[in-house]
């Protein structure tokens, strides 16, 4: 089998047993050394590191002091973190539909979508490829609107030179399959002051100093075994990021011209991180989506469909108070997207033999 993802952090070796060896193993030097290497990765003045990439989205939802009522627009299309942490910031949901070409919100419906209690804009970068922060940014600026981004696929993405999460409070996801990892791990990027030492208050239990409580906070942290584990493979992300280029672009030559197959593409003045390779099967391909995911996989290549639903179209989420007029009719694109989304394997340990088999055998199953 080809898998869909490949997890190699056996270069964190000798930073691990450092920190088991130092006998202090909870967040200390390593996590701020971790830090200061992640803010010069995303060009901001600040890295607040915490412990996964939903309690990033939180955490920056909760020091921006929503009020009950206020409301952040996001997209429709994204995995559930994204949804549940609105929801845990306790603010009503709005959703914006997306684009194809870039499966991120679109900002015509973003814009129609701001009402008197918008206070945020959460776009989320899919698949490795910023929103179109152009439009975004400027809109969020021109309304009052907080801009939080969803960048928990997107480290090391640009849009007109600028890194993802340095347009506002950048929020990344270190999960073991993403481009860079902790094993488990997120971090928030900003370039204001006050609001990275309110993040770094409330993620360690509102104290600023021991028993010197500002804030009512949380156990946000990150530990100096799960930063040791992240600092090899930020040095080289530059390395991971044009393998998964060489790989998309192998894939994307060979791809060219499959019946019923739309391609992934890299819009003008973005630079696409390639966390995911992702197709889409249209309805006049020879294979349904999920007729394709099956074929793959029983011929030994990993696949994955992310996300086979648009996020609020499960039954917990129904009739949820803070997620009112939330329907799939409004966004016919996410929907549509949802239906034919399907990644190929594009991680840095392809080898060329994989890209030919994966080239060949989804061509010969849909016809070409």
């Amino acid at each position: 089998m080809i898998p869909i993802t490949v997890v190699d952090v056996r270069d964190a070796e000798d930073l691990v047993v450092e920190v088991l060896r130092s006998g202090a193993i909870a967040q200390g030097p390593m996590v701020k050394r971790f830090e200061e290497a992640f803010a010069a990765v995303s060009g901001t003045k600040h890295a607040v590191a915490v412990n996964n990439g939903t309690t990033a989205l939180v955490a920056s939802l909760q020091v921006l002091d929503l009020k009950p009522g206020d409301e952040v627009i996001t997209s429709p299309f994204t995995f559930v973190a994204t949804l549940n942490a609105i929801l845990e910031a306790g603010a009503t949901v709005r959703f914006a539909d997306i684009r194809r070409d870039d499966f991120a919100v679109d900002p015509d419906a973003v814009a129609a979508a701001i009402g008197p209690r918008t206070k945020v804009l959460m776009p989320v970068h899919l698949y490795g490829q910023t929103a179109d922060m152009g439009k975004l940014a400027p809109l969020a600026a021109e309304r009052g609107l907080h801009l939080v981004e969803d960048s928990a696929q997107a480290v090391g993405a640009t849009f007109d030179g600028r890194r993802s999460g340095s347009f506002g409070l950048g929020c990344f996801s270190l999960y073991a399959t993403k481009n860079i990892t902790t094993a488990e791990g997120g971090v928030i990027t900003t370039d204001d002051d006050e609001l990275a030492d309110r993040l770094r208050v409330l993620r360690n239990q509102g104290m600023r100093a021991r028993y010197q409580y500002e804030v009512a906070g949380h156990n946000y942290r990150m530990t100096d075994l799960h930063a040791a584990v992240g600092i090899p493979q930020l040095a080289k992300l530059d390395t991971i990021t044009a393998a998964r280029q060489r790989n998309a672009k192998r894939l994307t030559e060979g791809l060219a011209g499959t019946p019923g197959l739309d391609l992934p593409q890299v819009l003008p003045g973005r630079e696409h991180v390639w966390h995911q390779y992702t197709v889409l099967v249209g309805p006049h391909a020879f294979l349904s989506r999920d007729e394709l995911a099956a074929a793959l996989t029983e011929r030994g290549i990993g696949n994955g469909i992310y996300y086979p639903k648009v996020v609020f179209d499960y039954d917990c989420y129904r009739g949820h108070e803070l997620i009112p007029d939330a329907s799939l009719d409004s966004v016919p694109v996410a929907r549509s997207v949802a239906a034919q989304a399907l990644s190929l394997p594009v991680h840095p340990k392809l080898t060329e033999d994989d890209l030919d088999k994966i080239i060949e055998t989804v061509r010969e199953v849909l016809g070409a």
